[in-house]
């Protein structure tokens, strides 16, 4: 009988002004970046959610590269991530993941336009429900969906982090 391997998921805090962010990898990529805050005990439920069987080793050297390119987006110096993704989730998951990836910097969009690129014209709610499980915060960009009428709705990191990313990028956007 084969045994189930444990798979190793590595994590640091970025510690960013008033801002403390888990983020965690695997030796694929990066599969976790939390909400401002938070506590271990979170990180730690979310990446078994998506990772079951997983075990947690801090590892501050094998983040370095992801946390320098959240830095530098957070310090307006990056528009688009380069470091690879480890995301686990459904299919539909998946799908609605790799659509925010597609919303460029700067810009916004709304659930059912998400659905629509999907071609899941009728599944608005279930769009947000997958936003709303999105594994890695700022690098997949949900907080780039906002309500049809253009309000900041529910935001896994709280709507005070989503309106800060958005005048970052808002700011960024009048300086090209």
């Amino acid at each position: 009988m084969k045994t189930m391997e444990k798979s190793c998921i590595y994590w640091s805090l970025l510690v960013y002004r008033d801002w403390g962010l888990f983020v965690a990898a695997t030796k694929e990529g990066l599969c976790y970046v939390g909400a401002p805050n938070q506590s271990f005990e979170e990180m730690s439920l979310a990446v078994r959610r998506h990772i079951p069987n997983s075990h947690l080793i801090e590892a501050e050297e094998n983040l370095e590269p992801y946390k320098q390119e959240i830095s530098e987006y957070l310090d307006g110096n990056r528009e688009n991530f380069t470091l690879p993704m480890d995301l686990h989730g459904t299919p539909f998951q998946l799908a609605v993941w790799n659509s925010l990836c597609k919303i460029p910097y700067g810009k916004t969009t709304s659930y059912s336009e998400i659905a629509i690129e999907i071609n899941k014209v009728s599944a608005a709610r279930a769009v947000g429900t997958a936003i709303g499980a999105n594994p890695i915060l700022i690098v997949v960009p949900c907080h780039r969906v906002v309500g049809k009428n253009g309000s900041l709705v529910g935001y896994r990191g709280g709507l005070e982090m989503k309106r800060s990313l958005l005048e970052l990028e808002n700011k960024r956007e009048y300086h090209h």
